[in-house]
């Protein structure tokens, strides 16, 4: 699991008093970085190989401004030629979202999705959340 401190920003805030729900895939997608740099250690976009294919967020509880949150990332699965992550924010001890997002391991060069590459694979593993039973 990697776990992602968040700072929440009052232009995050809205009428109703909470963080708003447009920006919950943003945090997610930052506690995605340790993931990218999995795949490009540099982070560099002439070296990305991954595509964003399907996300989903389920909101459970409302998130506020006022407290510090934290998203925890892990590898839900790693297919052939892609990978699905599990993901949580939660604000003190409410889990206040869940969701998941699956990227397919792309050759821009080529526009089309690869193998996704044996250390790479393990790399990712690390992170799982079911153990080997993450592997398809």
């Amino acid at each position: 699991m990697i776990e992602t401190p968040i700072i929440p920003r009052v232009s995050e805030t809205d009428g109703a008093g909470h963080i708003n729900n447009t920006v919950i895939p943003i945090w997610f997608e930052g506690g995605r970085t340790e993931i990218f740099r999995v795949l490009t250690p540099d982070l560099d976009f002439k070296n990305w190989r991954v595509a964003l294919v399907n996300m989903n967020v389920d909101y459970l509880a409302q998130t506020y401004f006022q407290d510090p949150a934290v998203v925890r990332t892990w590898v839900d699965k790693v297919g052939t030629k892609s990978f699905t992550l599990y993901e949580e924010l939660w604000q003190g001890e409410r889990l206040c979202a869940k969701g998941t997002a699956t990227y397919v391991y792309f050759n821009y060069d080529d526009q089309e999705a690869k193998p996704v590459p044996e250390n790479v694979r393990a790399a990712l593993l690390v992170h799982s959340r079911n153990g080997d039973e993450a592997i398809e």
